[in-house]
């Protein structure tokens, strides 16, 4: 389990193949206690295990449904990634809770600077769409945001300076593809209302209770 808060941003230092899997290395300066064999490490917002750490750097393995499925495929030697250790007991709960499982993959649209900060359009796809409401939250490559709009094709969010330095988020360009996780409790409410349990939920009674984004286009009664 993950919060959003972006640790650090480490470097791709190799890739390899081993027993059909792909072995990434990654150069960081991560505590090593952090780091340990078996340990979970949010990689660009998927949740992967440690199979080998030394000072400075640890490897991760990532399955082919893993590479298919997300934008590690993709990723060459040298490339940023955002990284966040697994929460401690005791550790700070910011952000949201983030699994490290990635709903999809959606590609920045735009980017507008507003005085410092910086709003950002991203492309979605239309089954992940469907969970993103306006104050909700949204794992973009690991990183935790607010959704502050909602299109027909994707979303918008407001970037900080800070978020901008500390998270790859600054660097992206128009068509760059990233990592998408929507907030979990999303899910779930989709997937009852959708008839998956009994259940006399309904968008109305969401609303009642103050739930964010039910009163939104997205958010409207089957």
């Amino acid at each position: 389990m993950f919060t959003g808060l972006v640790r650090e941003i480490g470097t791709i230092a190799a890739l390899g193949e081993h027993a059909q899997l792909r072995r990434i290395a990654v150069s960081c300066t991560l505590p090593p206690s952090e780091l340990e064999l078996g340990a979970s490490v949010c990689c660009a917002g998927v949740c992967l295990t440690v199979v080998e750490a030394a000072p400075g750097r640890f490897v991760v393995e990532a399955a082919f449904e893993t590479l298919r499925r997300t934008t590690l495929g993709a990723r060459a030697v040298g490339d940023a990634i955002n990284l966040e250790p697994s929460l401690r007991v005791g550790d700070a709960l910011g952000g949201h809770f983030v699994s490290g499982h990635v709903d999809g993959v959606g590609s920045l649209r735009s980017r507008v600077r507003r005085g410092t900060a910086e709003e950002l359009w991203f492309d979605v796809p239309a089954e992940v769409l469907r969970l993103c409401a306006a104050k909700g939250s949204l794992a973009i490559d690991g990183t935790s945001l607010t959704v502050n709009s909602v299109d027909e094709r994707g979303v918008m969010v407001g970037l900080i300076p800070h978020t901008l330095a500390v998270t790859t988020l600054g660097a992206l360009r128009p068509g760059d593809a990233v990592n998408l996780e929507v907030d979990m409790l999303a899910r779930y409410v989709a997937r009852l209302l959708e008839g998956g349990g009994a259940t006399s939920l309904a968008w109305a009674s969401l609303r009642e209770a103050g739930f964010p984004g039910a009163d939104a286009p997205h958010g409207s009664e089957r």
